[in-house]
């Protein structure tokens, strides 16, 4: 993958995801996908989303994987148990999770897209 790419991080079937790739291809922007289903996520990579995103804007608590999880799993939400969850069910990171170089960004909004393609043309 060259350094320059954004890389696209979601699962293939979701809906968010879908809508995201379609803008970035209307947008002639080249990205690579890494689907969690079929790549997995390690603790590196979980790690870095982790350093550069909040918890509120990379853990989905809107979605059926964080509401089926124990009310206490839930309370008691920090970096190491968010790691540990995201690697078991990373279903829970929300989506889309974009990267390019050093610059990550968590949830489907064109204008923060726009935003940053402006401070970074590449992108």
């Amino acid at each position: 993958m060259k350094a320059d790419m954004i890389t696209l991080y979601g699962i293939a079937n979701c809906d968010t995801i879908k809508k995201t790739r379609q803008w970035l291809t209307d947008q002639q922007i080249p990205y690579a996908f890494h689907d969690y289903k079929k790549q997995g996520i390690d603790a590196e990579l979980a790690g870095q989303m982790l350093q550069a995103l909040s918890l509120e804007s990379l853990i989905n608590k809107r979605g059926t994987t964080w509401r089926k999880l124990p009310t206490q799993m839930q309370a008691n939400l920090s970096q190491e148990t968010a790691l540990t969850l995201m690697l078991a069910q990373p279903s829970v990171i929300r989506r889309p999770v974009l990267s390019n170089r050093h610059q990550w960004m968590a949830g489907y909004d064109e204008e923060k897209f726009r935003t940053l393609r402006k401070q970074d043309p590449i992108i």
